[in-house]
């Protein structure tokens, strides 16, 4: 039996005087970072940029805490949080790992298969 997709989304504050090279260093992100990322499970993984600096990440898994515990000990991952973790407010820790999780309270498709209804718009209702 697999397991059910964890959607994880957290939240941080880029320091708003280092926006800009927050940006420049995500454009893009090293190789071998990308491909620590996805080999530690975590997949559909985006970062959305608000005002002031708030930073809203999310990501699916089928093992969060795998994921997190194979990103802690990457020598890549490593290197790489320790970079970032100057842009951040308010953050003690490697920002991959004492980031704001925010708690989910509504996702379309999870209602919909509960409630039994269809997402396929191809049906016809003739």
């Amino acid at each position: 039996m697999t397991s059910p997709t964890q959607r994880v989304c957290f939240q941080l504050r880029v320091k708003p005087d280092m926006l800009d090279e927050y940006i420049r260093r995500h454009s893009p992100v090293w190789p071998e970072m990308l491909a620590e990322i996805a080999a530690s499970g975590r997949r559909n993984y985006s970062l959305f940029l608000g005002d002031g600096g708030r930073l809203i990440g999310y990501y699916e898994t089928d093992d969060d805490v795998a994921a997190q515990a194979y990103l802690a000990a990457s020598e890549v991952a490593t290197r790489w949080e320790a970079q970032m973790a100057p842009f951040f407010e308010g953050l003690e820790g490697r920002p991959d790992q004492a980031a704001t999780p925010l708690t989910e309270v509504f996702n379309l498709h999870d209602q919909l298969a509960a409630s039994g209804a269809t997402t396929d718009t191809t049906e016809s209702t003739h």
